[in-house]
């Protein structure tokens, strides 16, 4: 009997090694390269408060703000919200706030746009994007066209809220002195896990606390919440991991930290308040099925060198 087991363990132990050996290989073949930065011609301007076209500022500018909010929005119209009233009204305080429209297929970019006219395009840009490319993808090309010294990523539903942007400045500024000007403060609702856990499924649970360990074991140590959607970022920070980002969709925000992590930019976790929005674009299992493959794929192409981190690279 025990040499059987022993004979079955072997087997088992082979066909795991195999099935490993077939994974990567897959996940090296089918590795895209860096996906394209370049712009569809449509996707180079924004209609300013007189429906006028101007050409989008670029990441490599000098930064003419203090701040960027960049708010991916995929058929948005009902959830849109006016975000620049919540911000800092001291006047001296100058930021900006881009809309991306991934592609919808409702009016969010006419929504948006009355925000620009009532506030301005100096205030207000709403960028539209040809096609949905995902909110990574999204947030990347607002992160491109901004002109703020720091840049935050919000969520389009306001699930946190405006004035928690205080919480993840301090958290930015507790960074220093930071490396080659590159910090991140990450919003977080780790704190808010057991109160999340009592109005859960125990089907939900599960997949959230099997996707916290996927991302702790194969992409980022050390952030226990990779997922929140408010993300401050110096321009710095934001130009060198989002020139190197494959992932477009959902599991964007895991490479967006793992890339971080392998430049040692220094990062906080914040706690910050957030309130559950009806309306979410995600759907439990298949999404997080989908976000639990990315992870392996990213972990899998970085490690046999499909994907490769490079110092600098050219954002077109």
């Amino acid at each position: 009997m025990a040499p059987l087991l022993l004979q079955l363990a072997v087997l088992g132990a082979a066909l795991a090694a195999v099935a490993l050996i077939l994974i990567s290989f897959v996940a090296f073949i089918t590795a895209t390269e860096m996906p394209h930065l370049h712009r569809h011609e449509d996707e180079k301007f924004f209609f300013n408060a007189r429906v006028q076209r101007e050409a989008l500022p670029s990441i490599r500018d000098s930064p003419t703000k203090q701040l960027s909010v960049v708010v991916p929005s995929y058929n948005e119209e009902k959830r849109c919200k006016p975000y620049s009233i919540f911000l800092k009204q001291d006047p001296t305080f100058t930021y900006e706030v881009i809309v991306v429209d991934d592609g919808s297929k409702d009016e969010t970019s006419k929504v948006a746009f009355k925000y620009c006219q009532k506030y301005g395009s100096d205030k207000v840009r709403v960028i539209t994007l040809v096609k949905n490319r995902g909110k990574g993808g999204a947030i990347r090309m607002g992160v491109f066209s901004s002109r703020g010294e720091k840049i935050l990523m919000a969520d389009a539903d306001g699930a946190t809220k405006f004035p928690d942007i205080e919480k993840l400045e301090k958290g930015l500024n507790d960074l220093q002195p930071w490396p080659d000007q590159m910090a991140i403060a990450c919003g977080s609702r780790a704190h808010l896990e057991k109160q999340s856990i009592a109005q859960r499924s125990y089907f939900r649970t599960l997949l959230m606390y099997g996707f916290h360990f996927l991302v702790w074991f194969l992409c980022v140590k050390g952030i226990r919440d990779t997922q929140c959607g408010f993300k401050l970022l110096t321009r710095e920070a934001a130009s060198r991991t989002f020139s190197s980002l494959h992932i477009e969709r959902w599991a964007f925000d895991v490479e967006l930290l793992y890339i971080a992590q392998f430049f040692k930019i220094p990062i906080a976790e914040i706690a910050v308040n957030w309130t559950e929005i009806e309306g979410s674009k995600l759907v439990p299992f298949w999404s997080w099925l989908q976000m639990g493959k990315d992870l392996l794929l990213i972990r899998l192409r970085y490690l046999t060198g499909a994907w490769r981190l490079e110092q600098t690279r050219k954002v077109n």
